[in-house]
């Protein structure tokens, strides 16, 4: 850590990105607490060393405590990290709000959203609903997002992602600690962009996974993500978001990543409605939740409630939801009426 004070960590959420944060902070030699909110798995997780069935390759250190109880994770923590599904993002937040009216935080305690996701029901980004439910004060919270596939980060491979904060104190506190020999870390000062470019991102995935799995070629994907990009950045611009940051490791860096690789649970939900098989049955078999197929529902509805055009994501949701055959969306998409490029708000 070249000298640097080391940090009381607490992770909330033993999924597979909470588990490898936690382990790459452990890495660096910070005390860690990992919580997991059903006590069984957190008892067995304590007991086996091993995230099953999330990271069965990785054992956990002793470093790592592993405990259900949200207030003994907390009550030392001086970063505290959401790394749980966007769905239960405002259940955890109303747990926080009751564990810091109980006094079992620190008052200084940096919190930090590893969430990706819209909320559905108010258009919400992660730390707009944590910062709502649990009372804290959104300025001093941080995201921690990039391209940052978690199999390839817990072996080590290079990652840079970004902490973004208005706070600029807690982005580049959060910078120094957890930053390692695998992960760089920059700092940025749009957290909506940030925000908005990594969970949209998974929508155009599924996209991705979709022309894979039909063998529509590369010069397809190449427009695909080309204009994915160009609709997320317009939804972004129309919120309030700064356009450098879909430029950056939250826009084009990890749209690329997600779409291209195989590791993306997104990219897997695309290429198996390819292959005709149904969204349920699809779920059904996935061990980890592929936050994409809630995001487009979610996205759609901001995107109509804003008159900001999506066309990409209304596909995708018209197969997700609707049974439209993948090839009858892309007749879809490549027939829309001639229009110049253009990159920017209400325009295709």
């Amino acid at each position: 850590m070249s000298g640097e004070k080391l940090s009381e960590v607490a992770v909330l959420g033993a999924g597979s990105w909470g588990t490898t944060l936690a382990l790459h902070a452990a890495r660096l030699w910070h005390p860690v607490r990992l919580w997991e909110f059903d006590p069984e798995r957190a008892a067995e997780v304590a007991r086996s060393r091993l995230s099953l069935p999330f990271l069965p390759a990785e054992r956990l250190p002793e470093t790592i405590r592993v405990t259900s109880d949200l207030g003994e994770a907390l009550e030392s923590a001086e970063i505290a990290i959401i790394a749980v599904p966007s769905h239960v993002m405002r259940s955890v937040g109303e747990r926080v709000r009751a564990a810091c009216a109980e006094g079992k935080t620190k008052a200084a305690v940096i919190w930090v959203s590893a969430t990706k996701g819209i909320e559905e029901e108010t258009g919400k980004t992660p730390i707009q609903v944590f910062a709502e439910s649990s009372g804290l004060a959104i300025q001093d919270m941080v995201v921690l997002a990039g391209p940052s596939l978690a199999a390839e980060v817990v072996s080590g491979l290079p990652a840079a992602v970004l902490a973004a904060s208005e706070n600029r104190d807690a982005a580049c506190r959060v910078q120094t600690a957890l930053s390692g020999p695998n992960l760089r870390i920059y700092t940025s000062a749009d957290p909506l962009g940030v925000e908005l470019g990594v969970s949209l991102k998974n929508v155009i995935a599924i996209a991705a996974g979709i022309v894979e799995g039909l063998d529509l070629g590369r010069n397809a994907m190449g427009a695909l993500l080309t204009r994915g990009l160009a609709e997320i950045a317009r939804l972004g611009l129309r919120m309030g978001a700064q356009r450098e940051t879909f430029l950056g490791l939250a826009g084009i860096g990890d749209l690329v990543t997600t779409c291209t690789s195989h590791l993306s649970r997104n990219h897997q939900v695309g290429l198996a409605l390819a292959d005709g098989r149904p969204l349920p049955q699809i779920l059904d078999e996935m061990v980890m939740v592929a936050e994409g197929v809630r995001t487009t529902r979610s996205a759609l509805q901001l995107a109509h409630r804003l008159g900001v055009e999506m066309p990409i994501t209304e596909q995708v949701h018209a197969v997700l939801y609707e049974r439209k055959d993948p090839r009858e969306a892309l007749v879809t998409l490549m027939s829309r009426p001639p229009r110049e490029e253009f990159w920017g708000e209400g325009h295709e």
